[in-house]
């Protein structure tokens, strides 16, 4: 298994920071089109890593 770079590591770091924001918005804030809007971005930075990564090794 390869090890991460930094710049994966920073990524998954603001993806996890990203998705306690969002929750912390929709259950302390109550403010859910907010929570669900930043919610819905670490799946899109994941996915773009991903195919970053596997256009890297081909």
């Amino acid at each position: 298994m390869k090890k991460f770079t930094l710049s994966e590591i920073l990524i998954l770091v603001v993806c996890v920071v990203c998705i306690f924001i969002s929750e912390y918005l929709f259950i302390v804030k109550d403010q859910a089109q907010k929570a669900i809007f930043i919610g819905l971005w670490p799946p899109t930075i994941l996915g773009l890593l991903n195919f970053f990564n596997l256009k890297k090794n081909n």
